[in-house]
């Protein structure tokens, strides 16, 4: 059965390009409630940490250089079906083939600058919520 929640990141390039609000106003206009949220900036063990299953991957040192390069906003979000849903609306990890008015699409540059990061599974959401919020930052 799936969950009702789901982590999300609104990345470095997107918080520069002030598309916060944009972002969250898609979040909302799908049906999702934000549950927690928080804007930091991620220390380069912090996105080493986070990232951590991606560590032995080609990629791993640039994102996490990208990761620690600027603000974030991180997102518990709450809908049935959480994790599935807000993977259809944030599209493709590549901007350049995601399906039109997903967020990737419209508010990417690139794979490593795709606006937003989504939980891939039930198990990983909880993983990556509690990374960022203790239970009292949660409502």
């Amino acid at each position: 059965m799936a969950g009702n929640l789901t982590f999300s990141m609104i990345k470095p390039y997107a918080v520069q390009q002030n598309y916060i609000g944009a972002i969250l106003h898609i979040i909302n206009e799908h049906g999702f409630k934000i549950k927690s949220m928080r804007m930091l900036k991620l220390h380069k063990a912090d996105a080493e940490n986070f990232y951590k299953i991606h560590q032995e991957k080609p990629f791993f040192n640039g994102l996490v250089e990208f990761m620690s390069s600027g603000p974030i906003v991180a997102l518990i979000l709450e809908k049935e079906n959480a994790v599935e849903d807000f993977r259809k609306i944030i599209g493709n990890t590549n901007p350049e083939v995601a399906e039109q008015g997903t967020i990737r699409k419209i508010f990417g540059k690139s794979i490593e600058k795709n606006a937003v990061h989504g939980s891939d599974s039930d198990e990983n959401a909880l993983i990556e919520a509690n990374f960022f919020f203790s239970a009292r930052e949660r409502y």
